[in-house]
């Protein structure tokens, strides 16, 4: 009997170590996209020239309303990307992501980020973290509205609100799944409120804010 108990234990401690090294290797044979000027198309921003940015970094400055860094070396329809984003710990004014089936400047779907809240003493804030929005139909306000607490998550276990982060976003015909990178820890799940007819992404920041963005990796085509 004890042969047997050990037996099923080393079943299972192999069969979650072949899921993690599977998910690791799906992630290996991604392909890293180099982000400069010349990679990607401004929607309203620029690249902030005060800034200090390292070799391979994206920063883009603060204006009113939202925009992007439209990725223009690559389509991505549907599996597993990659990146590493970083946003400030400003109240109400650091908003950083990754947008995705990107129809025009106005239309796509996004996870996005608000670090200000990362450690919030308020649980009503810190649940407030992770953001996933429809353009144009689907914004912020109207889904926190209509649907309270399923398309913002909390980041469990987050990093500084100033620091570097990196996640997984994981897209397939009907749903949407986040992964903070290193722990592999899912951080949201959302159905998606549109169908994909682009494979369009975009490095995006919300309103008022600035964000920085460094090693994207995409499905290898």
């Amino acid at each position: 009997m004890r042969i047997l108990i050990l037996s099923l234990c080393l079943v299972g401690v192999q069969a979650v170590s072949q899921n993690k090294m599977d998910s690791d290797e799906k992630i290996t044979k991604n392909k890293k996209i180099k982000l400069d000027q010349h990679a990607v198309k401004l929607v309203n921003r620029q690249l902030d020239a005060q800034e200090k940015t390292e070799k391979g970094t994206l920063s883009l400055d603060a204006r009113d309303g939202d925009g992007m860094a439209v990725v223009q070396t690559v389509q991505m329809w549907e599996g597993t990307l990659q990146v590493e984003l970083r946003g400030e710990n400003k109240p109400g004014g650091s908003f950083v992501g990754i947008a995705f089936n990107v129809k025009n400047d106005s239309t796509y779907e996004a996870v996005y980020f608000r670090p200000f809240n990362f450690k919030s003493d308020e649980k009503i804030r810190r649940e407030h973290s992770i953001q996933y929005i429809c353009h144009p139909d689907f914004g912020w306000s109207k889904l926190r509205e209509q649907h309270e607490g399923v398309y913002e998550r909390e980041f469990l276990n987050p990093p500084s609100p100033d620091d570097w982060f990196s996640v997984n976003l994981t897209i397939s015909p009907e749903k949407v799944i986040v992964k903070e990178t290193k722990s592999g820890q899912v951080l949201m799940e959302v159905g998606r409120l549109a169908k994909t007819t682009s494979g369009t992404i975009g490095l995006w920041v919300g309103n008022g804010s600035k964000g920085s963005f460094r090693n994207l990796s995409v499905p290898a085509q």
